[in-house]
């Protein structure tokens, strides 16, 4: 068995994901409250780190001029910062803790941990579309989906340039699809991790 499998996996991927809902996986499946669930929700909402990368995201939109409405300068800057975080915070309030307490689904993300390379990024990319009910049994994501189509429609408050059909179902396609990217790299962090830490170490 890997020894990562018996440790908790890490607070955060590449020291800035937030990773609070990857878990290993288990010999006998233990059901999360929805106190845990809203818990899960909130550290990966306001982990400190997503502060920098709304800050980032925030740039590139000021570069491309994303969102014209909100114009330049400083004042352009604050408001597709503030859009930009809450893009990201409103999504993983819905999916990974309102959304799972009302469908009575499990948020967190089971890593395979062995096997191939293609099982295994198979396997962090289909769950984005099946997930463990409260009973351990297996269901559709129906929280990704839905949580996501919830925030996608709250952002349509605020971003006045993109208030249609066509642009919200870019928009839900988009964080779904930045989930799924994220699943990846959860799945193959601890081993990339210890790979880099035993050449620091200058292990063979």
């Amino acid at each position: 068995m890997p020894a990562d499998l018996d440790t908790p996996a890490d607070k955060r991927v590449l020291g800035v994901l937030p990773n609070y809902r990857t878990a290993n996986p288990y010999s006998v499946y233990k059901p999360l409250t929805v106190k845990q669930k809203m818990v899960i929700a909130a550290k990966d909402s306001f982990d400190y780190p997503l502060y920098f990368l709304g800050g980032a995201f925030a740039a590139l939109d000021q570069l491309t001029n994303a969102d014209p409405s909100y114009g330049q300068g400083a004042k352009g800057f604050a408001q597709r910062y503030a859009a930009d975080y809450g893009d990201q915070m409103f999504g993983n309030l819905f999916t990974e803790g309102i959304m799972p307490s009302l469908l009575h689904q499990d948020p967190r993300y089971f890593r395979m941990s062995t096997g191939s390379i293609g099982k295994r990024t198979w396997h962090a990319v289909s769950g984005t579309f099946v997930v463990h009910d409260d009973s351990g049994k297996l269901d559709f994501n129906y929280s990704e989906w839905l949580g996501n189509s919830a925030a996608v429609a709250i952002s349509q408050a605020y971003h006045f340039d993109d208030r249609n059909a066509r642009a919200a179902s870019e928009k839900l396609v988009e964080q779904c699809g930045v989930d799924t990217v994220a699943q990846i790299l959860k799945e193959f962090w601890p081993d990339v991790k210890r790979k880099l830490f035993k050449k620091s170490q200058g292990t063979p």
